[in-house]
């Protein structure tokens, strides 16, 4: 019988709670994650919200599945997102590859973006390495994740680039591991990601074809 891939569930002490938040987190020195994304998200119910997300190719975008909707705009170059810089690249994601046996409840949490064109890549603006097939994450290894998630249970997104967010990558020795797929309301740990090397196949069979 086919059992889907082990969720990642880390004890961590500074990173999020409920989708979209990083509590506790640090401000991230500009530019220093050139990879991520952060997306704009149209809902199929009219409603907007926001997700990171991460450059695996330069006309590619990784994030978690539940972050799909009807449309989605990406950001890179960004790290406050409210103040436009000479650094941005916005690119409309003109189909989304939700990982066919996602289900909502938090399984197989991971979908690919293709962008409308390549993005260019610069200082600001780089992909993300992905782990081989087989990768196995010693306890206790350091990582960390980053986004625009919310600093607090109470506390509205922030602005600039924080260690921390729903869709955005967990960075283990700068290769990514997971995706940061759902946590506590009450920013407790464990928190829960993705793990990325069981998708490796299908993720290669996606950026083949397309």
């Amino acid at each position: 019988m086919h059992r889907p891939p082990l969720p990642l569930v880390l004890l961590l002490l500074c990173c999020r709670a409920q989708a979209g938040e990083i509590i506790g987190g640090t401000e991230s020195k500009p530019h220093s994650r050139p990879y991520m994304a952060y997306l704009e998200i149209v809902t199929s119910r009219e409603k907007q919200v926001a997700c990171g997300g991460f450059l695996i190719r330069r006309d590619f975008v990784l994030t978690a599945a539940h972050c799909a909707g009807r449309s989605v705009t990406v950001t890179l170059g960004a790290h406050n997102i409210q103040k436009k810089e000479d650094t941005w690249q916005r690119l409309e994601v003109i189909k989304q590859f939700p990982y066919p046996k996602y289900e909502p409840a938090g399984l197989h949490d991971i979908m690919l973006l293709k962008l409308e064109e390549k993005a260019n890549l610069t200082l600001a603006v780089g992909t993300l390495p992905l782990p081989p097939h087989v990768t196995f994450i010693r306890p206790g290894r350091m990582c960390q994740v980053a986004g625009w998630g919310r600093t607090g249970v109470k506390e509205p997104a922030s602005s600039t680039l924080q260690e921390g967010d729903s869709g955005g990558p967990l960075l283990c020795a700068g290769v990514a591991q997971g995706i940061v797929s759902y946590g506590l309301f009450s920013a407790k740990p464990p928190a829960v990601f993705t793990r990325i090397s069981p998708y490796r196949p299908w993720i290669d069979e996606v950026l083949k074809e397309n």
